[in-house]
């Protein structure tokens, strides 16, 4: 759970992914035509992927992937993160944690 915490902080924006998730490729793509260079782990393709998955589960992500964070602060899935674009507080939250500038 720590390494979780420990790599979500490190950035404005982290995406946890996995490389086949249809989903996490939308909210990358998503977060990359706001203008915004998130830090993405591929869980897949990590040696410690396994282990991250359960303590994003741990955090309530459900599924697991794609899991959000934005200023450290866990935002949830993709489903989350649309709803939050939709209402356009997304960008605002990327704005604030300085991961974009306008």
């Amino acid at each position: 759970m720590e390494s979780v915490r420990e790599l979500a902080s490190k950035k404005a924006a982290v995406i946890f992914t996995k490389s086949s998730c249809c989903m996490c490729h939308s909210i990358k793509a998503l977060f990359y035509e706001l203008g915004a260079s998130p830090a993405v782990h591929e869980l897949d393709q990590d040696v410690r992927g396994t282990e991250m998955e359960r303590a994003l589960k741990g955090l309530g992500c459900n599924p697991s992937v794609p899991a959000v964070f934005i200023g450290g602060e866990f935002i949830g899935s993709a489903k989350d993160v649309i709803s939050l674009h939709v209402d356009g507080s997304l960008k605002e939250r990327l704005i604030n944690a300085k991961a974009i500038w306008f």
